[in-house]
């Protein structure tokens, strides 16, 4: 170990730990300020290959290692002192459980003799975040009767579990007696550590874990064949994929079979995507019940995770197709309406390379055709009424965001409309930026903070485009964006609440939808950008819009664009194009 030398075991145990994790090649580290989390703090600051970022709020803190992990899919720990510190981590273990993102949580805990007696900062932390946690340990405190190799293996264990399908997050409950400083005791521990010479002179982890091989056995390839053999009219959805690779071997599925291809916004096939294969508006071409009715659509092939789209799922249930392949890298069931036929577990890659192999070439079908030209014309139509020039709308904003974010940034997108309307609106020529979003619970908590952190791990600039009530809930988040030291973009949609509800049927009772559902707030951000030290603008229209969003990306600094917005004009202006898409469609249907 490269660090000062502990005087005593709590901090001696406290090198082990982040030591391990360091050799596991966890190497970004997440805390939060306290006392009782002293020997693990001190651990992680006092070595010299341990990339430390402090934040003063638990939540924040764990929702910025989620956004690193998400950009890196390495695991980060976040750490921190006991009681109510720890419960202010669980929305974050929630989203990286059901995003199975490999969340390392270390948390800090009182002596199992100050449990249960009402002890100060002291609550029931072992097993807190319940079945959302992929493994938990509750180490007990440090003595000289427990190896030290009991540590070493702990942490082995915690990092394999969290990486292993299905990954996710794990916690380590590390309690402490005092003395939580590293004052000298006296005490011997050369001796205490007589068996880890082996480990001491290498820089490999205690215990090396070899996962499985994840080939798909050679009989379930005739299956896989005879069911997608069995589709005449097919088509592919393609939820969340993490790399080039996939999204490269998912294209050279859809164009060996000819199949239309759905892309869900996170795909990263949405946008840049300009394949002939790829529909990008089949969310607005399913608007017309004209076009559902005349698709032939007898079967799914469905790579990668969920799909945005509602009206998709809509589709699905009108059509019932028998045969709905499903492939995901993980034994979860991802099935909210109970349509899949044949569930296979592997990697995307690997499952659409051997596809290609056994499935002969398919001629291009009518309906796919069909399609083609519909989302041409949609296009069209988004492009006169969404141009720089015109009124400033949610949907104009999304569509010139997804037009201009440069190549290699990242863009994150907020939950509620945000998503949806870059998932319907943005444009199908537009960016390849690394697309995120928090769509693993689909929450609107912590979202400032994940844009951190997302920033943080693709060590790029970033944009993100959240809602005004995501942005009010994570605010104090802002002071660790200017930490960063890289140009953070927040588009800021402020309608003046919950627009998506307006969009719901509560939003036909007046007496009650405003004070209990749109929950109007009243505020700008201009004075908290002042507050935090970043820019702000307050473009009026698109024109303006266009010029601020392009000034900010040429800056160095973080900036928040707020875009004042009507929730009633917002709900009249995707009813218009809504209704001009149907309109479009069905003159084309004849």
């Amino acid at each position: 170990m490269k660090t000062p030398a502990a005087h005593n075991l709590n901090f001696l145990w406290g090198q082990l730990l982040i030591e391990e994790l360091l050799r596991n090649g966890v190497e970004y580290f997440c805390l939060s300020p306290g006392s009782r989390s002293s020997p693990l703090a001190v651990a992680i600051g006092t070595h010299p290959q341990a990339r430390a970022f402090v934040h003063f709020d638990e939540r924040g803190s764990a929702f910025h290692a989620l956004g690193f992990v998400s950009a890196t899919r390495k695991p980060a720990v976040v750490l921190c002192t006991s009681g109510t510190a720890v419960a202010n981590l669980f929305p974050a273990v929630i989203e990286a459980s059901k995003k199975k993102l490999p969340l390392i949580v270390l948390t800090a805990d009182r002596p199992p003799e100050l449990r249960q007696t009402g002890a100060n900062q002291t609550i029931d932390q072992p097993g807190i975040f319940g079945p959302y946690a992929r493994w938990q340990s509750d180490l007990p405190c440090p003595a000289k009767e427990i190896h030290p190799e009991f540590i070493l293996t702990s942490v082995d264990q915690a990092v394999y579990r969290a990486r292993r399908s299905p990954g996710g997050p794990v916690h380590l409950n590390c309690m402490f007696r005092e003395p939580l400083s590293n004052i000298d005791s006296k005490e011997t521990l050369e001796e205490y550590q007589k068996n880890l010479q082996r480990w001491k002179k290498s820089t490999e982890p205690f215990t090396r874990y070899i996962a499985p091989a994840s080939e798909i056995d050679p009989d379930v390839h005739n299956e896989i064949s005879s069911a997608v053999k069995r589709i005449k009219n097919g088509v592919i959805a393609v939820g969340k994929l993490y790399s080039d690779a996939q999204r490269a071997a998912v294209l050279a599925v859809a164009r060996k079979l000819e199949w239309p291809l759905f892309p869900d916004v996170t795909s990263g096939l949405r946008m840049g995507a300009a394949k002939p294969q790829v529909i990008s508006y089949f969310d607005q071409l399913l608007l017309s019940k004209k076009l559902r009715e005349q698709l032939p659509v007898d079967g799914v092939l469905h790579l990668g995770g969920r799909m945005t789209s509602k009206r998709f799922h809509q589709f699905l249930e009108e059509k019932k197709p028998q045969n709905y392949v499903m492939v995901l890298d993980h034994p979860l069931r991802n099935d909210p309406q109970h349509a899949v036929s044949l569930r296979i577990e592997a990697s995307v890659t690997v499952f659409c390379e051997r596809l290609i192999l056994e499935t002969a070439s398919r001629k291009k079908t009518k309906h796919l055709q069909l399609l083609q030209k519909l989302n041409a014309g949609v296009d069209e139509l988004f492009e006169t009424e969404l141009g720089p020039d015109g009124i400033i709308n949610e949907p104009a904003v999304a569509r010139l965001v997804s037009q201009l974010t440069p190549k290699g940034h990242g863009l994150f997108l907020g939950n509620s409309m945000p998503v949806r309307d870059m998932d319907m609106f943005a444009d199908q020529a537009g960016t390849t930026a690394v697309i995120g979003a928090n769509r693993g619970a689909s929450g609107i908590d912590g979202n400032i903070a994940t844009v951190a952190g997302f920033a943080q791990g693709l060590k790029a600039p970033v944009t993100a485009v959240l809602g005004d009530l995501a942005f009010l809930h994570d605010l104090n988040s802002l002071a660790m964006v200017k930490k960063l030291g890289k140009p953070v973009v927040f588009v800021v949609l402020n309608n003046d609440g919950g627009a998506i509800f307006s969009f719901l049927p509560i939003a036909e009772h007046p007496q009650n939808f405003e004070e209990f559902f749109a929950a109007a707030h009243g505020l700008k951000f201009e004075a908290a950008a002042a507050l935090f030290g970043l820019e702000y603008a307050n473009p009026r229209t698109m024109s303006e819009f266009k010029t601020a969003y392009e000034r900010a990306l040429k800056g160095e600094d973080p900036i928040i664009i707020e875009v004042l917005t009507d929730r009633k004009e917002n709900v009249k202006w995707h009813e218009y194009l809504q209704e001009r898409v149907v309109k479009e469609i069905e003159k084309n249907l004849g």
